[in-house]
């Protein structure tokens, strides 16, 4: 499956997964219903969203080279506890 960019006048851009080499020039809008026009990029091949597919690397490439922590992470600072209630919702400094 490829995915392909149609443009609508309306809505703007949008795409479509579809067998390679089926996609026509222009389809129908799923948002308004209007032609939409294909936008002639290559067809991308990813299975997955860039995003993703990016994440997923960066966890492989951690599990044989994980990052190095050069020092330890400072320490979290204490509120005081407030007994009153009323005092609770008073900006802290």
């Amino acid at each position: 499956m490829a995915e392909y960019q149609y443009r609508c006048p309306v809505c703007g851009p949008w795409s479509a997964r579809l067998p390679m080499g089926t996609a026509e020039a222009a389809r129908e809008c799923p948002g308004c219903g209007r032609a939409s026009a294909r936008r002639y990029t290559a067809p991308s091949l990813n299975r997955m969203p860039a995003t993703q597919a990016r994440l997923r690397l960066r966890e492989e490439a951690s599990r044989d080279a994980p990052e190095v922590v050069t020092s330890v992470p400072p320490a979290a600072r204490h509120r005081p506890v407030v007994s009153d209630p009323r005092k609770a919702a008073l900006p802290r400094p």
